[in-house]
């Protein structure tokens, strides 16, 4: 690779790996995206293409020249003992996440149907009373962790009530969550990662296997007895494609929302002038976790691989190329978005690519966005003083999943 292309990257010190990156990656952005269109960097399984403009990682996003299939190649690379993942692999390529169409077409009309507006509407006053509940709970605290407290718990209870899954699984299910983002969220998986995720994501089925054929027999108004009877009718395979489906709509719907709440309050107890405003202009809520969002993503980045040779910006991206859309750089663009750096709970036209873009747009963000609001909501009106415990922010070190694992603050 020529150095003008590597040149950028060793100039921040390999940023992905590197602490000071993990702990706030956008002026390694902002580097990146100065210092041209497109880079490679050798960090990502062997070696990836790094997209940081807003207009390319949309394009990314929406070109099927940029396939989701992608990973045999993370299974691969931390394999110890060839067969030793297959069973991982089997299951963790049919998530609708990392197929393309005709296949990602079926299973998405068929999953839409699981969000549709009037069943989230139905989920609202269980979310609100799950809110009041938790924070009941440290209510007179003299502080508390923000996401032990709120962030971690909720998402659970709502995707597993979605869903129609029993409470009592919430803290495993959380747990192999856990091990899920860990090796997703890692540059180069080792094999201990993988060993984890796999042992995770096969628990998780386990359990799936176990509860659907209740919801075959007794078909509820939940996720899970659609994705049941949707099996009956033949618009999903049994097995694999049935389970990847159960396992990653509750990773996915727990991993992200958690993120957002964390990123997003702390964003606003940073900037203290917009927690007042939006105290002042409530109305202001929906469009203040657009921009949260857009600040500071819970998904930093995902990743393609290039379909048929192509040309990018001069450079050829051959077939099997891995294209890594950092989706946290692109939210900062100037081209895209006025003074990106800064925080804006009133800020127009906020549209961001932290939920993706084209095919593969998350299912779940109007639900994320809910839990959002209700949550900001809840805490404006309960605490209207809020602040950070201690002023030092606990980063989880995913370069994916960007959150907290702890954020303290006072009422």
């Amino acid at each position: 690779m020529s150095a003008v292309l590597d040149a950028p990257l060793a100039a921040l010190r390999h940023p992905i790996v590197d602490a000071a990156f993990l702990a706030d990656p956008y002026p390694a952005y902002r580097a990146l995206r100065e210092a041209g269109p497109v880079h490679w960097s050798e960090e990502f399984f062997g070696g990836a293409w790094l997209l940081t403009r807003h207009a390319d990682v949309e394009k990314v996003l929406r070109d099927a020249r940029f396939s989701a299939q992608r990973t045999g190649g993370w299974v691969r690379n931390a394999e110890a003992v060839p067969g030793e993942l297959s069973r991982f692999q089997q299951v963790f390529a049919r998530a609708m996440l990392f197929v393309d169409a005709p296949d990602h077409t079926r299973l998405r009309k068929l999953m839409n149907a699981g969000f549709r507006p009037e069943l989230l509407q139905r989920l609202a006053p269980f979310m609100e009373q799950a809110i009041d509940d938790l924070l009941d709970a440290v209510e007179g605290a003299a502080s508390f962790d923000f996401m032990q407290a709120v962030a971690r718990p909720l998402p659970m209870r709502v995707m597993t009530r979605l869903m129609g899954i029993e409470a009592a699984t919430h803290e495993a299910f959380a747990a192999w969550s856990d091990d899920l983002s860990a090796f997703i969220g890692a540059p180069a998986p080792t094999r201990e990662l993988a060993r984890r995720a796999q042992t995770s994501l096969l628990a998780m089925t386990r359990y799936f296997e176990e509860e659907l054929p209740h919801k075959r027999r007794h078909p509820g108004d939940d996720l899970l007895s659609l994705l049941a009877q949707a099996e009956a009718a033949g618009g999903i395979e049994g097995g694999a494609e049935l389970l990847a489906q159960c396992a990653m709509l509750l990773f996915a719907g727990h991993e992200t929302t958690r993120n957002l709440l964390g990123n997003g309050l702390k964003a606003l107890l940073d900037h203290p002038a917009q927690w007042q405003r939006l105290q002042r202009e409530p109305a202001l809520l929906p469009g203040a976790v657009r921009e949260l969002l857009r600040y500071d993503s819970p998904v930093q980045y995902t990743g393609r691989r290039v379909a048929t040779d192509l040309v990018l910006h001069g450079q050829l991206l051959r077939r099997g190329d891995l294209v890594v859309a950092l989706i946290g750089a692109a939210n900062r663009d100037p081209a895209r978005h006025a003074q990106p750096d800064a925080l804006d709970v009133a800020r127009e036209d906020v549209g961001s690519l932290s939920f993706g873009s084209g095919p593969h747009a998350c299912i779940g963000a109007a639900l994320t966005r809910m839990e959002a609001q209700a949550v900001f909501g809840a805490l404006l009106q309960r605490w209207p003083g809020l602040r950070s415990a201690d002023g030092v922010a606990q980063w989880n070190g995913n370069p994916v999943y960007r959150g907290l694992n702890a954020l303290n603050v006072q009422a």
